[in-house]
């Protein structure tokens, strides 16, 4: 696992911002829906300081995989994982010393009625009418939740029950509208909100949610994308990741 603070040499050139005037430039990032509303106060922050525009798009972290192998003009890509940032490196389509840890992604199992109780995660799940899962082929979440069930023992219990959703933001958004009863959700998702009852998924339970920012082969020579890179890391940006709900070294 790559340490958050220990940079790689192509970024620590970008830390120049801070100090030194450039020309303003735009950059598109392609982002983990997890993390796009953080990404997005990130890049206002970010553009308040250095003048670069920075455009973040969300979705699926195996979906944004597939966009940026067929062509996608995105310039930096932060991943809900760490091997999808390592694949496009392997595919040639990321800068290899640029990846790093961002973040460590939690999970929680929510409920939108405030009155269900959690308090065992197990007679709640098995009491439930459906259970809310981004899509585990695409959402690394989807995956976690699906290794949480089997932590729990309820992979046959819940084989007919789970409903899944394209990203993370979708499954709780089954949960939101009673589409479904419970759902695996993003803790980030949750902080500062008070509706519903939740319970905080055991970290244990599933493979940890590290995840890899990366600067695509396209966005190499952009200077708003690996300057952003270089603040992500930087003390600043890991507060605000930190203060939304993620883990940070």
């Amino acid at each position: 696992m790559t340490r958050l603070f220990h940079l790689p040499i192509a970024l620590i050139s970008g830390l120049a911002f801070l100090s030194l005037p450039a020309l303003a430039e735009n950059a598109t990032l392609a982002v983990a829906t997890n993390f796009a509303p953080t990404a997005e106060r990130l890049a206002a922050e970010f553009s308040k300081a250095t003048g670069h525009d920075i455009t973040v798009t969300g979705g699926a972290t195996g979906k944004l995989y597939a966009q940026i192998g067929a062509g996608a003009p995105f310039d930096a890509f932060l991943s809900a994982d760490q091997k999808t940032a390592e694949r496009l490196v392997t595919d040639g389509l990321a800068v290899a010393e640029s990846r790093f840890t961002y973040a460590t992604g939690q999970l929680a199992l929510w409920s939108a009625d405030p009155a269900r109780d959690l308090s065992d995660p197990e007679v709640a799940l098995r009491a439930a009418t459906h259970v809310a899962i981004a899509n585990p082929d695409l959402a690394p979440y989807g995956k976690a939740a699906m290794e949480a069930i089997e932590t729990l023992g309820l992979t046959a219990d819940l084989q007919s029950k789970i409903v899944t959703g394209e990203n993370i933001g979708q499954a709780q958004t089954m949960v939101a509208s009673g589409a479904a009863d419970l759902g695996f959700v993003a803790a980030s998702a949750l902080v500062g909100k008070e509706e519903g009852a939740a319970w905080p998924v055991p970290a244990d339970s599933h493979a940890p949610l590290h995840q890899d920012a990366v600067l695509l082969t396209r966005g190499a020579e952009n200077a708003a994308a690996k300057e952003f890179l270089a603040y992500l890391a930087g003390p600043e940006a890991q507060k605000i990741i930190a203060d939304a709900g993620y883990g940070v070294e």
